[in-house]
């Protein structure tokens, strides 16, 4: 078996398994969510009455469901890199990823993203001193400003890297401003994924698509165990949206939208293919698009451009039902991200 060969199929084994692992464990977790009232709280405000009136009938939904993304993940990743080390020689010791140069980061920064999109949706369901409804915008800002100025910063001072690709121009030495454009990139994905996750199946089929993009471009550029790590994150995916389609058995939380943001992002970073985010994650785009469009019109003109945001928010309250906006946003997501493989690949 080639070389190449023998890569896509460990990384295809570890996507199948990694479904299996998540869908197993699925019913434990569904099982703690609702046996105690982890659900979703619905806020009722002058802010958001729409939204409020579409999605009352969710409340009391677990939230949390990221969890099994996140936590699929890091089990394989310690579960094979132990056997690789007491049992080298154990067949499965093929299946370990973890690889400093280019798996370490991405799994660091997924996890303290879970964590502390974790502690969001706890706050969320047991509200604590001014702390209702999770964490506020500015200490998310800080928090996640934190995670990806550490990883903006391994880049650039422990990786001596500064390189950013531009699709047919080739590559350019940016200096220091790699730092902020880093920070931008973690940022912007992190919060779109954020934005997106709002409909039942919506951000784990976007991100789904996103990811496998990204895998395969990982694939091509040799770094195969980064595309290995992503294949893991895949199945994950897959098992999930297994209980996510309408109706949600539970909602994903901002410990898998948040982290799963964060480790898109940097993946980018690691292919250095950052300017096909805004094509292969391009509903993520319109998500975010719409907010701040809404946003400027409001308080510049003091309108709405939309009936209510993110975008397929405006949809619902058009009319178009709920399956019908996920189901047409991941084809426009899976329309993008094979456009944003192409142009990874001839570019």
């Amino acid at each position: 078996m080639g070389g190449d060969t023998f890569e896509l199929a460990r990384i295809l084994g570890l996507v199948a398994i990694s479904f299996v692992i998540t869908i197993l464990w699925t019913p434990a977790l569904t099982h703690f969510l609702y046996k105690y009232n982890l659900g979703k709280r619905i806020r009722i405000g002058k802010n958001a009455p729409i939204f409020a009136k579409l999605h009352r009938h969710k409340e009391g939904t677990p939230t949390m469901g990221g969890v099994l993304i996140w936590g699929t993940t890091l089990f394989l990743v310690v579960i094979f890199w132990i056997i690789s080390e007491l049992f080298p020689d154990s067949p499965f010791s093929i299946f370990n990823f973890l690889n400093r140069g280019q798996t370490y980061l991405p799994l660091a920064a997924l996890v303290a993203a879970a964590i502390i999109g974790l502690a969001d949706d706890l706050l969320g369901i047991f509200p604590k001193g001014s702390f209702r409804g999770g964490l506020r915008m500015k200490h998310r800002a800080i928090l996640y400003f934190l995670v990806a100025a550490v990883g903006a910063f391994w880049f650039f001072f422990r990786l001596d890297w500064d390189v950013l690709y531009i699709p047919f121009l080739g590559e350019y030495n940016i200096g220091f401003w790699y730092i902020p454009y880093f920070i931008l990139v973690i940022f912007a994905t992190s919060f779109s994924v954020n934005e997106t996750d709002g409909l039942d199946g919506l951000a784990g089929g976007v991100l789904m698509m996103a990811f496998a993009s990204y895998g395969v471009l990982a694939f091509i550029q040799g770094r195969f165990d980064l595309a290995a790590l992503i294949g893991v994150i895949v199945g994950a995916l897959l098992a999930f949206l297994w209980f996510n389609v309408p109706p949600a058995r539970f909602f994903m939380g901002d410990t898998g939208a948040m982290s799963l943001g964060v480790a898109l992002g940097i993946i980018a970073m690691l292919t250095n293919m950052s300017l096909l985010l805004p094509v292969i994650g391009l509903v993520l785009v319109i998500e975010s698009a719409s907010v701040i469009l809404q946003v400027f019109s409001k308080k510049i003109f003091k309108k709405k451009i939309f009936i209510s945001t993110p975008i397929h928010h405006h949809l619902q309250a058009s009319g178009w039902p709920e399956s019908k906006i996920v189901m047409r946003l991941w084809i426009v997501s899976a329309v993008s991200a094979g456009a944003g493989v192409i142009i990874g690949l001839v570019g």
